[in-house]
């Protein structure tokens, strides 16, 4: 089962945020360049940051160290990678103009090499009227030719189709649709339905969070320290009920002389998204990109698949993800 034509981008959570990932700039800047650099040479073709990326005063953090890598990054090399970035409806960001502000401020902070805005969740559960018109100026900064592609992140299929139309009477396409995905999260017919829209309307399916905020990497019987007491409680809530499964992708892996990670990743793209793995140091950066490098077969796929379909985790779901 090939899926060696999807390829695999790289998230940037991580950079700016201490409260989940324990971020430190005076230890970890210099090395989030190398894993910059590394993932771009070894073929990531997609980078993802958003404007909310960066905890506290580090508030567009991920963004600013994107922009100052792309300084060092030749012409041609910047024209084989998508830079996806996603503007945050908050609740005072309304109106057609509401994200403009947010827009030129990322824009600025990633040196104009902004390829694709996204908007960053849907407000269909508690202000659908503000994710229509904050969709609406996105319109309007690409007929303006200011955006290249817009793309959606954490909206279901209903909403999909609704927003997909409502941009296309404008003669403006949705280039991408970005949902958390991985063998931790909960199955549904949703993925089917996610995936098969993509597929109608040329749409790129970008899976986010594909290896579990980290889970799926970790070996079998091994419960690792983490940085912050937010993954470590996590860990402790979901290791024990996953040591079947990460069993299984040991095992897989080790036939084809390949992480755990890796596995996961070649899960994802075995349903037909694109993975996004977030990598915060260099030898992250070189196991996503040897992942590019081989595929499951058939039956390793159904096999994890019956794993997943198995048992529920109590893997955190975004609230605001819209039908």
């Amino acid at each position: 089962m090939s899926n060696k034509k999807i390829g695999i981008g790289f998230g940037t959570w991580a950079w700016g945020n201490k409260l989940v990932w324990g971020y430190k700039p005076e230890t970890d800047d210099i090395l989030l360049k190398k894993t910059f650099f590394d993932a771009i040479d070894g073929g990531l073709d997609l980078v993802d940051t958003a404007d909310s990326y960066g905890t506290g005063n580090l508030f567009g953090q991920s963004e600013k160290l994107i922009g100052n890598f792309l300084k060092e990054l030749p012409t041609r090399k910047l024209k084989k990678i998508t830079i996806a970035t996603k503007l945050a409806p908050f609740p005072w960001r309304i109106g057609r103009n509401g994200l403009h502000n947010a827009f030129k401020e990322s824009n600025m902070r990633l040196r104009g090499h902004m390829k694709r805005v996204q908007l960053h969740w849907s407000t269909y559960r508690y202000a659908p009227w503000q994710e229509e018109q904050l969709l609406d100026g996105l319109g309007d900064l690409y007929e303006k030719g200011l955006i290249n592609e817009i793309g959606l992140s954490n909206t279901g299929p209903k909403r999909l189709s609704f927003l997909y139309q409502k941009l296309k009477e404008r003669g403006i396409k949705i280039s991408s649709i970005q949902r958390q995905f991985s063998l931790l999260t909960k199955p549904s017919l949703e993925d089917e339905k996610i995936k098969n829209i993509c597929i109608e309307n040329n749409i790129e399916y970008l899976a986010y969070s594909p290896l579990a905020l980290g889970i799926l990497t970790i070996p079998p019987r091994k419960s690792p320290k983490t940085r912050t007491f937010l993954r470590q409680k996590l860990f402790q809530n979901i290791l024990p009920k996953t040591i079947e499964l990460r069993t299984l992708l040991n095992d897989i892996g080790k036939k084809y002389s390949a992480s755990q990670a890796q596995v996961a990743v070649n899960w994802v793209r075995s349903h037909g998204a694109k993975p996004i793995v977030g990598i915060r140091n260099p030898f992250q950066a070189k196991d996503a990109i040897s992942a590019l490098n081989w595929s499951l077969n058939k039956k390793e796929k159904e096999k994890l698949d019956f794993h997943r379909q198995k048992y529920l985790t109590n893997m955190p779901q975004n609230p605001f993800t819209s039908p």
